[in-house]
């Protein structure tokens, strides 16, 4: 595996990660738009970004355990498409659940390679 292969292989599921975390953060700003009070939007908005918290934690996991990143973030995938199957067009399950599966292969590809990513 040549050097340039090996660096997208290692950064390419963290940096996805933090797009698709950023993504998921615009929607928590529908809250501004609801008429509450300062505390109550500040509330709003905390609940709007425990998403976003859940995948930050996972990524800070999976950042050294690359097994985490894959088993949780192809957990969330079906744990979305489980419950909200139904509510939404097909595009919604694979804006939302197909970058989750897209994170956790590219997990698992870094920890079945670690050994060789780790050698940069």
């Amino acid at each position: 595996m040549n050097a340039s292969l090996k660096s997208i292989l290692f950064w390419a599921p963290r940096v996805i990660c933090i797009l698709f975390t950023l993504f998921l953060a615009i929607f928590a700003l529908d809250v501004f738009g609801e008429g509450y009070g300062f505390w109550k939007t500040i509330l709003a908005l905390l609940m709007h970004l425990i998403p976003n918290f859940i995948m930050i934690i996972i990524l800070v996991l999976a950042w050294h355990w690359e097994w985490i990143g894959a088993a949780l973030f192809t957990s969330l995938g079906v744990f979305y498409i489980y419950t909200t199957w139904g509510r939404f067009p097909l595009s919604v399950y694979f804006t939302i659940a197909g970058p989750l599966f897209l994170l956790g292969a590219l997990f698992l590809l870094n920890w079945i390679f670690r050994a060789q990513l780790r050698t940069r």
